[in-house]
């Protein structure tokens, strides 16, 4: 198994290898196409998006500026999500994103990570283990998520918060670890911020 190969393997490999990085600098400077877009540019950003991403569905928007290790070749976004300001997905393998999931400011997804021994780091070694975020989540502002984490369906990410466990779906979860707050109820159907009630007729 060469370098490139243990990309979506788990194992420790040398990501500076020249087989690696010659096939990552061409994806960049796709990514470098996306940044450098107008706002009016909308069809161009998707088509863009369509070549750079391993699978991105109808009706998704990314918001400039927009940071990728791999420029989104191992992503695989289903359809109407969303990402604002300064999303980073350190894509070194594999990132599962459901329909309708939201990513607010300044979020990082990472499936990279580095050995904790010493000797190990100081050569650069690196692994990489994937990310699964399901259907109809909410990734609040400044939340980091780690290395090999699965969040499950419909659960909200409280802004700031650094996930290094699964969240399981259904719940808010919140904090530094990130840690399950409480499941999305009732009150939720009622109630859309503190005490505002949700007016559904309005919704119409």
């Amino acid at each position: 198994m060469d370098n490139y190969e243990k990309l979506h393997s788990g194992k420790v490999y040398d990501p500076s290898d020249e087989s690696i990085m010659k096939e990552q600098l061409k994806c960049l400077d796709k990514l470098y196409d996306f940044n450098m877009t107008r706002p009016s540019e909308l069809d161009k950003r998707m088509k863009l998006l369509q070549s750079m991403f391993a699978e991105i569905g109808e009706n998704c928007y990314i918001e400039p500026p927009f940071y990728s290790n791999w420029g989104g070749r191992h992503v695989h976004f289903g359809k109407n999500v969303y990402a604002n300001f300064n999303l980073t997905l350190v894509d070194d393998t594999h990132i599962y994103v459901g329909d309708y999931t939201l990513f607010g400011p300044n979020v990082t997804v990472a499936t990279a990570g580095h050995p904790v021994l010493p000797e190990l780091r100081e050569k650069g070694y690196q692994f990489n283990m994937p990310v699964h975020i399901g259907t109809n989540c909410w990734i609040g502002a400044g939340a980091i998520i780690c290395p090999g984490v699965k969040i499950g369906d419909n659960s909200v990410i409280g802004a700031g918060s650094v996930v290094t466990k699964d969240v399981p779906s259904n719940v808010v979860a919140v904090g530094n670890p990130c840690r399950v707050m409480r499941e999305i109820g009732q009150a939720d159907r009622e109630y859309y911020f503190r005490d505002l009630k949700i007016n559904y007729e309005d919704l119409k």
